[in-house]
């Protein structure tokens, strides 16, 4: 079993050892029965999402009158999940992710309408930022929603979207004009079925997640359905990544801590000639290192989130090195664990090659590792 002693660094508090526990169990009772039933990435991906509302999880995702978020619940929570699962984490993190937007700048009457259904796991959000152009560069959007009376109408094309064809609603980021850049974006919520959305490509990846192309021919939005005001569009993505970032580094911590446990138990049974591979020291010297990056990425990653839940801000900074080293150093953990496993380890099948196809996505999406260096760099030279 992967070490829990964290627990009782102080960044927690009673109810987050309990959370903990909680879905331990849940996890280990339910995920891997869900995923082996599941007809397809899409129904799987469903029935995650529902029995995760269903045992109370998803709620923590989502916005719950005046309280907001707690990011050590979500970090916890992701980190527990994608030690039994990547999917399973990724169902989770959609919910809070997708319906993020809202649950910051909604009002009450978005909030009503979309928010219950997040919670409970009966309806799925999505997230819809990146463009073909458009990745980590946000300013060059090129999506646009006009003004047409008392509605706007969205014309243009997203990819790489999370949730795209099983979502309910996107969340929609498009240029309004009010400035040049970032300044001019505004966020909206479109209903899947509205007339003029269409998906155009569902996106296969090493690991399987559900990701599609979206377009928009003049997909007619009433003003009522904006998050936020005219032209804050840039200021809602960047709050709802600012807490969601630092989840991203909790979940790669799940993936490295299910590596090092998957590592130690095989070298602990794995023989060459008379005696089991830990005892080598070369072996030691791995597990050494690999028990070092966890901690490290552990103390980031709660770091970033104890300080948002503290009271901060902005956590910009701290969630951009909680993203960039833990999903580095997870990547590394995972990389020694599938070397210690030899040629088990990239057999398909295996634990830690799932791992290692689970990793990799994570040091791209909300932010490449590249992109977290440079929010750091700003932030740490004072720069705008």
């Amino acid at each position: 079993m992967p070490d829990k002693s964290y627990l009782d660094w102080p960044f927690f508090d009673n109810q987050h050892r309990a959370l903990a526990e909680s879905v331990e169990l849940w996890a280990a009772a339910h995920v891997d029965q869900i995923i082996e039933a599941g007809n397809g990435l899409d129904d799987t991906c469903i029935n995650l999402v529902r029995a995760l509302g269903d045992a109370g999880i998803c709620r923590h995702a989502v916005a719950q009158g005046d309280v907001l978020f707690d990011v050590r619940s979500l970090c916890v929570i992701r980190e527990t999940l994608a030690r039994f699962s990547g999917l399973a984490d990724f169902a989770f993190a959609m919910q809070g992710l997708g319906s993020g937007p809202i649950s910051l700048f909604g009002t009450e009457m978005q909030k009503r309408q979309f928010l219950p259904g997040a919670a409970s796991g009966q309806t799925l959000p999505a997230f819809a930022l990146s463009e073909p152009e458009a990745g980590s560069d946000v300013a060059s959007i090129t999506t646009t929603a006009r003004t047409d009376g008392t509605d706007y109408l969205i014309d243009g094309c997203k990819t790489w979207i999370s949730n795209g064809g099983i979502a309910d609603h996107y969340v929609v980021f498009a240029r309004t004009g009010e400035e040049s850049g970032t300044s001019g974006l505004s966020a909206f919520i479109v209903p899947v079925d509205s007339p003029g959305l269409s998906i155009t490509e569902r996106i296969e990846t090493i690991a399987p997640h559900p990701l599609a192309t979206l377009e928009f021919d003049s997909v007619r939005v009433p003003t009522e359905l904006r998050v936020g005001a005219p032209g804050e569009g840039f200021k809602v993505a960047m709050a709802t990544l600012d807490i969601f970032r630092s989840t991203v580094g909790a979940a790669a911590l799940g993936l490295a801590r299910r590596a090092l446990s998957e590592a130690v138990r095989f070298v602990g049974e794995r023989k060459i000639g008379d005696r089991v591979l830990a005892s080598y020291q070369m072996t030691q010297a791995r597990i050494a290192d690999m028990a070092t990056g966890v901690d490290a990425a552990a103390l980031l990653v709660y770091r970033a989130a104890w300080t948002k839940d503290s009271g901060a801000p902005r956590i910009s900074r701290e969630a951009s090195m909680a993203k960039l080293f833990a999903t580095e150093e997870a990547q590394r953990v995972i990389d020694s664990a599938v070397q210690l496993h030899g040629g088990q380890g990239v057999r398909t099948g295996r634990k830690v090659e799932e791992l290692y196809r689970d990793i990799r996505a994570m040091r791209v999406y909300e932010g490449a590792s590249e992109i977290q260096k440079l929010i750091i760099a700003r932030q740490t030279l004072g720069a705008p």
